[in-house]
């Protein structure tokens, strides 16, 4: 495995739906357990619709709201402040949803005197949008890194569950001149994938945490009596803020979504980065020895 040369903190807020299914605890998670790269200053909840898990954006934040203190209170540490997030969707691309998130987002990048506020969106976008929306000059401090949509040009659809929970918001980070990393889902962060028997043995024994990381994946998965793996489609964030070297990105112009939620493309835009490629081993390597405690130059 490559070890990595240590490097200035990270400042990171998080922005997660995090009772929507069960890979944000892992990003949330990574994150808290990696202090020597990344300084987490914050963590919004932000909206989601499942039926059986929230019945209203309004519910899915309260529930995402809850899940984090959830993971925070099974690990040791600094804890981040954290803020609920908008109670619905952005209702066109140019109105904010105002929020304790929001706002604490556009305070915390306007008070940034050095460098970058790094945004890590693991959700749908509304509480990013929304502070873009209140401040526009916040894009001069803010690094947005957001999983959201499918590979952009060559997927046939960027129909996904972040971007479509709120194609307003979706649109309010593409069209900002803020620096931007896009994380697709397909075919990039689906790559992510583990098993119940691969947590049983690396993660359940070790720690409270990794028991209940463990226990959500395996709810999750229900009665199911067939080969099945999970996407922790989200922790390609956090791999982001903690090891830059894990993901392989393009400088490409940023792209149009469509009424029809496809893409496309146009040389006049901006130029943004999307990732093509992750070390996934390196990545669950990573997550796995710090939730069992381990240094990584054991491995």
């Amino acid at each position: 495995m490559r070890t990595h040369q240590p490097g200035p903190r990270l400042r990171v807020v998080l922005d997660t739906d995090t009772f929507n299914e069960v890979d944000d605890q892992f990003a949330l998670a990574h994150l808290l357990l990696s202090p020597e790269q990344v300084d987490l200053e914050a963590v919004y909840a932000a909206p989601f619709v499942v039926p059986g898990r929230a019945l209203n954006s309004a519910d899915g934040m309260e529930k995402s709201h809850e899940e984090i203190h959830r993971v925070l209170d099974l690990v040791q540490g600094k804890a981040p402040a954290v803020f609920r997030g908008s109670k619905n969707y952005l209702p066109d691309a140019t109105t904010p949803v105002e929020s304790d998130s929001a706002s604490d987002l556009v305070e915390r990048a306007m008070a940034t005197k050095e460098g970058r506020l790094n945004v890590l969106g693991i959700a749908v976008a509304t509480n990013i949008a929304s502070a873009i929306l209140m401040e526009p000059r916040i894009v001069e401090k803010l690094t947005i890194v957001w999983l959201g949509g499918h590979a952009p040009y060559y997927w046939p659809t960027a129909a996904e569950f972040n971007l479509g929970q709120d194609i307003h918001a979706a649109r309010v980070l593409l069209d900002s001149q803020a620096p931007l990393v896009l994380l697709p889902c397909h075919p990039v962060a689906s790559h992510l994938t583990t098993t119940v028997a691969e947590l049983d043995r690396r993660l359940a024994p070790h720690s409270e945490l990794g028991s209940y990381l463990t226990d959500i994946v395996r709810n999750y998965a229900g009665d199911c009596t067939t080969v099945w793996s999970k996407p922790i489609w989200d922790i390609a964030a956090s791999a982001w803020a903690i090891n830059r070297e894990w993901i392989v990105t393009d400088r490409l112009p940023s792209p149009v979504l469509k009424d029809d939620l496809t893409w496309e493309r146009r040389t006049d835009r901006h130029l943004i980065e999307i990732a093509r490629q992750l070390d996934c081993d390196a990545i669950f390597n990573d997550f796995f020895a710090k939730a069992r405690g381990e240094k990584i130059a054991d491995l």
